[in-house]
């Protein structure tokens, strides 16, 4: 037996960008055979919607309120509801799961991690971070930032992607060793209506956010849904922008002749999948 979730979900409440309260979408993936949702509204220094202004108590309640209305309406109509964020740094973003609101009302400090110091605070609580989108290309990204050593897993599907940027989402995935997700990045409730909703199966079910961040870093993922015709191909796209590796310290990484090293002379270094030619 497996169990569906939704790994990276967006409300009006916590998101700018937001659609849809947590509440409209609780019923909607309950009825599409899912066991349970993340939410991943956009954190302090990314899309927000709650004002940065408020003292950081407040600011937590007010970015949780579309978690917590989900929450409710999924005790209701028997589908788990969980919490997690999404944060921002250069156009970069990581989907950060295990720890819970209270952790975060203890951690103000977490507004101002660098991607080093996220991935170190978040796996010393037991959490998981998941690069989200590696490859997106959009008009507020400039450059391509990915940081193998300072993630648990990439996503390497996702509904808001160009299937290209999903291939080499995946191939980078793989030849970096890194375990894959896939997530709908939905803001829209009427999402649904155009069948573009993705998840992860996992075998046993899901008792806490700190369960999902276990299967991450222990790779029992058992699968991932990614509707007909979007499946993950290997290829040799380019990025669409220009792309800038980071190593465990959160600095670029040189060549050895002290220049920064490029895409395909990383990947050309790594053995999972052939070398592009």
């Amino acid at each position: 037996m497996s169990y569906l979730y939704e790994t990276h979900l967006h409300t009006v409440q916590g998101s700018s960008c937001g659609v849809s309260r947590g509440r409209d979408y609780v019923k909607r993936y309950r009825d599409s055979g899912f066991t349970g949702i993340i939410v991943t509204d956009h954190f302090y220094n990314g899309n927000t919607t709650v004002d940065r202004n408020l003292p950081w108590k407040r600011w937590v309640e007010q970015f949780a309120r579309g978690y917590e209305e989900a929450r409710n309406e999924g005790a209701k109509v028997g589908l788990d509801v969980f919490f997690g964020w999404e944060e921002t740094f250069k156009g970069d973003d990581y989907l950060v799961y295990g720890l819970d609101k209270d952790w975060l009302l203890a951690h103000p400090e977490s507004a101002r991690w660098s991607r080093k110091e996220q991935f170190h605070a978040v796996r010393a609580a037991g959490g998981c971070v998941v690069q989200a989108h590696p490859f997106r290309a959009a008009y507020y990204i400039r450059t391509i930032h990915l940081a193998p050593r300072l993630v648990d897993a990439v996503e390497i599907a996702n509904a808001c992607n160009d299937p290209d940027w999903d291939s080499l989402a995946s191939e980078y995935a793989l030849r970096a060793g890194l375990p894959v997700t896939a997530g709908s990045d939905i803001h829209d409730a009427g999402q649904f209506d155009g069948g573009g909703i993705f998840g992860v199966y996992l075998s046993e079910k899901l008792e806490t956010i700190g369960d999902y961040a276990a299967a991450i870093r222990n790779r029992a993922v058992a699968g991932l849904k990614i509707p007909p015709g979007r499946g993950v191909f290997h290829g040799c796209e380019n990025p669409a922008l220009p792309v800038d590796i980071r190593d465990e310290n959160d600095r670029g990484v040189l060549d050895a002749r002290g220049t920064r090293l490029g895409f395909w002379d990383y990947m050309a270094r790594k053995k999972a999948v052939p070398a592009c030619g």
